[in-house]
């Protein structure tokens, strides 16, 4: 392979890419994107978009006597207990005295569990308004089942135990292995391994489409006069990856910037944001884990924490050889098409097939992921470079790390050199429509 004649290749396909208005504009606003999807999901938690509503309680059943009904706890709805007959209270409904009416019927059997409730108005109830009525209700008819039987309300609600479960490590100097990390680790797993995915697919086709664009324009003859096939294909390769690890590279700093804004834009300090606080030191800090704040504070925490210097690296890694295992491949289908680009749907299948897998594969892997499904999967070459990073955050064992690593690369050598061999005999092919069977036969012409 003729370094000097790949570098011009390279340098071709990089800079007629990066100079792209598309390319710029998709490099920029990405990070801007994801800053605007913060600030509308911190707007959208934050907003009550609930009205007020008044509603008429008629109590046919007598549960309301001495107990009365309280507000919802973020006072949008409130009871008003009538008395009287239905078709009064309906009337004061239509003339807009009262949003909606709730009658509760007569509860005939104290041992029935199920009690229906009607509620009458001119307009239907939003889920979270009907599941706030019911809930409230349900507790009050509880207090007074209670009462009918003559049970001690404050002995029955000691058996109310709230259960949280608070996993530890074995040892001290152990990782974290609480659930929080956990959720942050299932985060950042799928994110990699969506990124993958569409990394392979994106730049792939690219390089797939590029190939097929010279070898109908007739380009190609000319480029193949002066340079080898395999040097024309590496050097497409190679450069469409240089333009997504140039675009990964502008993300690594214009991330943090969102990262820091949208930490600011919560409220937090920068000590808030650069991780290590424990419960009782946001506690400390005034910060409340159960509002958005908190919740915020929590995951930039758990963000700060994870084994960046282990991740980045592998991200990296299965990055680079994942990429040009299948874009080599996706290379080899392009030289194969003749002007029917049609043909290239039925020959990116057997190539389509192992990621389309290895992306489900990801879905049960961040959910579970030391299950032999996961582990054997992150281990498969053509699996790896999208389930392995979606393990990574978890920190499996250096061994299975390892001979991911290993099998992964000299699968990548092994479809560099196959797709070589295509590519070398199919770029220079016309006319002729290629089967299965006509690239197998391509592997053993000689040079």
């Amino acid at each position: 392979m003729s370094s000097s004649k790949v570098g011009l290749i390279f340098q071709r396909e990089y800079l007629t890419r990066v100079k792209k208005r598309s390319f710029i504009l998709t490099t920029v606003l990405t990070p801007l994107a994801m800053l605007l999807f913060f600030v509308v999901i911190g707007f959208i938690m934050a907003y009550e978009s609930q009205e007020e509503k008044e509603i008429a309680v008629l109590d046919q059943a007598g549960i309301l006597e001495g107990r009365g009904l309280p507000s919802s706890a973020d006072g949008y709805l409130h009871y008003m207990i009538r008395k009287g007959d239905v078709e009064a209270l309906k009337e004061d409904v239509r003339s807009g005295k009262y949003d909606g009416l709730l009658v509760i019927p007569e509860i005939r059997n104290l041992k029935d569990r199920k009690q229906t409730l009607y509620y009458i108005g001119e307009k239907q109830l939003s889920i979270d308004v009907s599941t706030n009525i019911e809930r409230t209700l349900a507790d009050v008819i509880r207090d007074y089942k209670i009462d009918a039987f003559g049970f001690n309300k404050d002995s029955l609600d000691y058996l109310r135990t709230s259960v949280t479960l608070d996993p530890q490590p074995l040892e001290e100097d152990d990782e974290d292995v609480s659930s929080a990390a956990s959720f942050i680790a299932a985060g950042i797993g799928g994110a990699m391994g969506f990124l993958m995915y569409m990394v392979v697919f994106i730049y792939g086709m690219m390089v797939m489409r590029s190939v097929m664009e010279e070898k109908v324009s007739r380009i190609v003859e000319v480029m193949i006069s002066s340079v080898r096939p395999f040097d024309l294909m590496m050097g497409k390769v190679l450069g469409v990856g240089a333009v997504g690890l140039t675009q990964l590279a502008i993300w690594a700093i214009l991330i943090p910037a969102v990262y820091m804004i949208a930490g600011l834009a919560f409220g937090l300090t920068g000590a808030e944001m650069g991780g290590g606080m424990n419960s009782a030191e946001m506690a400390a800090a005034g910060i409340d884990p159960d509002d958005i704040q908190g919740k915020v504070s929590m995951i930039m925490n758990e963000l700060s924490a994870q084994n960046w210097l282990l991740i980045v690296p592998l991200f990296l890694f299965y990055f680079i050889v994942g990429y040009v295992l299948y874009a080599s491949l996706f290379a080899a289908v392009g030289s194969a098409m003749s002007d029917d680009l049609n043909e290239s749907q039925a020959l990116t299948l057997p190539i389509s097939i192992p990621v389309i897998i290895a992306f489900y594969i990801m879905f049960v892997t961040v959910r579970s992921p030391e299950s032999s499904l996961a582990v054997w999967s992150s281990i498969f070459p053509l699996f790896s470079p999208i389930v392995m990073p979606s393990r990574i955050a978890f920190e499996p064992p250096v061994w299975q790390i390892l001979l991911s690593v290993v099998l992964t690369s000299a699968c990548a050598l092994f479809f560099v050199w196959l797709a070589g061999r295509i590519y070398r005999v199919g770029i220079l092919m016309y006319g002729k429509k290629a089967s299965f069977k006509e690239l197998g036969k391509w592997l053993f012409y000689k040079d």
